[in-house]
């Protein structure tokens, strides 16, 4: 045979069969069911991840709508948007499914061993002390008496001076700076100023210190821990962070120096107060468990911007609501705990928001031992369960045909406000580490949306797509101009 024949033919069978063995490992293993996606040999559903890094929830929602079962596994991560395993993962096996420890480990400098970032006895201690806060009557009249203040002295004049100046605002960035004051003042009893004129230095340093610090961490959270640790080495990220959360640990130590410093029986109502008071947490624990609280107040603002954004798109639903609010309010001054409760429609405006807009959109969960699910989805050791309130809030399965649509009127049944089982409705999760601040949430946002829509039009300039950090948030922020009402 030619030399150059038996080379030309070596060639071109080596050729052949690497491109037979690319294609192979590019194709993934077939499947009968169309609520498993199985890997592709070697690489396992990494090629899957990368492709959908940044559209992950999108991506996600994608795959719970589109199976028979609301399950989907992609291993190691089994999504779901079925009642059922949302169930199984946060009550009925809470045991099997604690925190994942990636999660853990990448909030650990910003959170240390606060409720958020805690599981066993640790947890249950801390949950145990909050509880007990939480349910008081002198908590919700405080939170209620901070957050007509904050309206009242700060919001309101600053909308008032964005309307006569004809201003474009980015209300998501007044929204998050009037929460942080709240928040502040309930956890710490200490008033940064970050929204209004009367501006101080401390307290924007302090906003930013945690905004950073959270933006940080969340980013940490999308990596392995030796990816994250090898780019922070690399770039020296790290020092960033540990610079913010220096800044919040020295203002909590001195809160906390502050309060011990004063007459033991001085009862005040902040979180800071009630723990020192109670006697049986050291100050390190104190001061993770109220940097947990701050994050939780930072979801607080990312519904009520998703919900103003979505009221723009209905001017009739904003109507019903001035109604409510008006009914509601006859010639008092302030709205009070009661009154705000009476206010049934905005209640069920906002619940639907939050169906739509879920502030934390997807909660993850690591499997300690080899389960079945109840929809007989097998969850392997070390794999992860995450349910995902956004994809529910979009199940038709869940909620009818309509499901994608706007409809504050799907809450009311009997002429009175439907009960939804929250392991439907997983907005402020479910099960032992269920929502502790929903009532407060309800409280602020309520007192927020009745005193602006009663001053104010507000005219859509801008919004921004949805994105994911601890909470959703609206990229680029959302542009708005305000105009006052002629008639209140």
């Amino acid at each position: 045979m030619d030399l150059s024949l038996f080379s030309f033919l070596l060639v071109s069978l080596t050729t052949i069969t690497f491109l037979l063995i690319i294609k192979h490992l590019s194709s993934p293993k077939q499947t009968s069911s169309p609520s498993i996606l199985n890997g592709y040999p070697l690489v396992g559903n990494m090629p899957r991840f990368i492709k959908n890094q940044d559209r992950f929830l999108e991506w996600c929602t994608e795959l719970v709508l589109a199976s028979p079962t609301g399950t989907v596994t992609v291993a190691p991560i089994v999504f779901t948007a079925d009642p059922a395993v949302v169930e199984h993962v946060t009550r009925s096996r809470f045991e099997n499914y604690p925190k994942v420890y990636g999660i853990v480990e990448a909030f650990k400098d910003f959170i240390g061993d606060g409720i958020f970032n805690a599981d066993g006895k640790s947890w249950m201690v801390q949950r145990k002390s909050a509880s007990y806060e939480f349910s008081t009557k002198s908590l919700r009249a405080f939170v209620h008496e901070r957050v007509q203040k904050e309206i009242t002295t700060r919001l309101i004049p600053v909308l008032i001076r964005a309307s006569r100046t004809g201003k474009i605002v980015d209300l998501q960035d007044i929204l998050e700076h009037f929460a942080f004051d709240n928040i502040c003042s309930l956890v710490l009893d200490y008033d940064p100023k970050c929204l209004g004129e009367e501006r101080n230095e401390e307290g924007e340093r302090l906003l930013r210190a945690f905004e950073e610090a959270s933006e940080m961490c969340c980013e940490r959270a999308k990596n392995h821990s030796v990816i994250w640790r090898l780019k922070e080495w690399i770039y020296g990220s790290s020092r960033k962070l540990n610079n913010s959360v220096f800044i919040l640990r020295d203002k909590i130590d001195k809160c906390l120096k502050s309060r011990k410093n004063k007459a033991s029986g001085s009862h005040q109502a902040d979180f800071l107060s009630r723990f020192v008071d109670e006697g049986t947490h050291s100050d390190e624990l104190i001061r993770d468990l109220l940097i947990s609280f701050m994050i939780a107040g930072d979801t607080t603002p990312s519904g009520m911007t998703w919900f103003f954004w979505v009221l723009s798109c209905h001017p009739d639903v904003v109507s019903k609501i001035r109604d409510d609010v008006e009914t509601v309010r006859k010639d008092r001054d302030q709205l009070g705990l009661d009154e705000l409760r009476e206010m049934n429609y905005l209640h069920a405006a906002i619940s639907e928001s939050l169906r739509l807009y879920p502030p934390v959109s997807m909660l993850p969960r690591i499997c300690k031992e080899e389960d079945i699910l109840p929809d007989r989805t097998t969850v392997r050791k070390g794999w992860v369960v995450m349910y995902s309130a956004y994809a529910m809030g979009r199940s038709r399965r869940l909620w009818g045909n309509d499901c994608e649509e706007f409809k504050p009127e799907r809450w009311f049944e009997n002429e009175g406000l439907r009960q939804v089982n929250s392991f439907v409705y997983p907005v402020f999760h479910a099960g032992p580490r269920m929502c502790l601040g929903k009532e407060m949430a309800y409280i602020q946002i309520k007192a927020v949306v009745a005193s602006v829509l009663e001053r104010f039009d507000i005219e859509l300039v801008a919004s921004g797509r949805l994105k994911v950090s601890i909470t959703t948030k609206m990229e680029g922020g959302l542009k708005v101009r305000f105009k006052e009402r002629t008639s209140n």
